[in-house]
């Protein structure tokens, strides 16, 4: 919650991104309110459905990395060998 103190002040830029994210989630954000009944499934599909919706609109950009750079942050490198090398050593853990 905002305090008095942080509404006298300019918003951060990370205030900004929530901001920017929110508005991209507006209709999330409604049907969440309706929701009257909360439980770990529900929690579950909503974070999966912010999730995806979050990744479409990173598809559909008309310049990729757009929503970084209006808000001053690095557009993050695609340095799969990172990845995979995570993945990797998650299904080796498993197996175990």
């Amino acid at each position: 919650m905002r305090t008095l103190e942080s509404m006298s002040r300019q918003p951060s830029r990370i205030d900004l991104l929530e901001l920017d994210i929110d508005l991209r989630l507006t209709d999330l954000w409604r049907e969440a309110v309706e929701v009257d009944d909360w439980s770990l499934e529900v929690m579950a599909a909503f974070i999966r459905a912010a999730y995806g919706k979050g990744y479409c609109d990173a598809l559909t950009e008309d310049t990729p990395g757009t929503l970084c750079e209006d808000h001053g942050y690095s557009i993050p490198g695609r340095d799969m060998s990172d990845r995979r090398s995570v993945f990797h050593a998650r299904v080796e853990r498993d197996a175990a």
